[in-house]
């Protein structure tokens, strides 16, 4: 395989092809993949990848669980390393930069949605692993404006899952308008629970966390929750009611929504950022008698990622991170599917 060469705002250099790892069917097992991305786009950057995230998504691409996978597939989309190329028009970053890259990697920048500061409900909106290839690999381009700084006081070993994970539940604080007065409660306390808590906790709200692991009762105190429901008590999710001004649901799993719908208070908001498997049923009186209502969001813009890092920044919010080499990725990725994950896994890049 030919290497080409990639024009940055510095020069002319020689650019080496990439090393990955990629599965080449459904459910296949990741293995060494090399290619070339051909000349950088005017906009873009290319960063050379030292720590990428393992997401539950990496995992429903890898197995073409939303039939829009395209392989071979190089998963990976938390990735933080270092601009080691630039195009031509690319702006606010710097070469040896240290940024992040999240679920997004490029926006039109000229729709109403980019024009209003929502850029990730860009109707052109590119992905990061979705038609392209992703983070579990040397390096990964995206348009300039998803490459977000790492501000100093955020672990770079640990920032990749804020990226994607982080992000989908710190949004919805902006978006549904969370203020410190509301009580909250946090439904499932795993990969995008525990971030949860910690923001919830630091936005000054009361929170609740619901889990169905009762030995997760402690953690979740440690990470912020004020109390603790157990999911399988009928008779706590019945003291429940009508108590919560906004929930947030952070489950891949099918659960009783008329038992979360009875919790919220009048006015109050069922908000859904985990993929559930299958249509909600829901019941239309217990929102019209008090009018309550149900939404979902997906993970913010650039500027609510770079809001999101300064919070971090400024209240010491990590996510709680397993460390695996990049090399060992199918193991890493045998281990969140496994549900054993507590509760991001990190990738160290050692592909060279």
């Amino acid at each position: 395989m030919k290497a080409c060469y990639h024009l940055p705002r510095e020069g002319m250099i020689l650019m080496s092809e990439i090393h990955a790892l990629g599965a080449r069917q459904a459910r296949g097992k990741l293995g060494p993949l090399a290619y070339d991305l051909g000349p950088l786009g005017d906009e873009q950057v290319e960063i050379d990848v030292q720590y990428c995230g393992v997401c539950h998504s990496d995992l429903s691409m890898l197995n073409n669980d939303w039939r829009i996978t395209k392989y071979p597939f190089v998963p990976g989309h938390e990735a933080i390393g270092t601009i080691s190329a630039m195009g031509r028009g690319a702006k606010a970053v710097h070469m040896g930069q240290t940024v992040g890259l999240g679920w997004n990697a490029g926006s039109c920048l000229h729709c109403r949605q980019c024009l209003t500061g929502n850029h990730h409900m860009c109707l052109s909106l590119e992905q990061t692993i979705v038609g392209r290839h992703g983070a579990f690999a040397t390096k990964v381009r995206c348009h300039w404006s998803w490459a977000t700084p790492i501000l100093e006081g955020v672990d770079v070993a640990k920032a990749g899952p804020l990226l994607c994970g982080g992000i989908t539940v710190f949004n919805p604080l902006l978006q549904c308008g969370v203020l410190p007065t509301h009580r909250v409660g946090v439904v499932g306390i795993g990969g995008l629970g525990h971030l949860a808590l910690q923001f919830l906790n630091k936005w000054g709200c009361d929170v609740t966390a619901f889990t169905s692991s009762a030995s997760k009762s402690e953690e979740a105190r440690r990470m912020g929750a004020h109390h603790v429901v157990d999911t399988h008590s009928a008779e706590q999710l019945r003291l429940s009611a009508g108590s919560f001004d906004f929930i947030l649901s952070t489950v891949n799993a099918v659960l009783d929504w008329t038992a979360y719908l009875s919790a919220l208070a009048p006015k109050g908001r069922l908000h859904i950022v985990g993929v559930v498997p299958e249509p909600l049923p829901i019941p239309a009186f217990p929102l019209i008698a008090g009018q309550r209502s149900v939404g979902g969001s997906p993970s913010g813009s650039p500027a609510t990622v770079a809001l999101m890092l300064d919070f971090c920044a400024r209240h010491q919010i990590a996510p709680v991170t397993e460390e695996f080499p990049m090399s060992r990725a199918n193991e890493a990725l045998a281990h969140l599917e496994a549900g054993k994950a507590r509760y991001r896994i990190v990738l160290r890049n050692d592909l060279g």
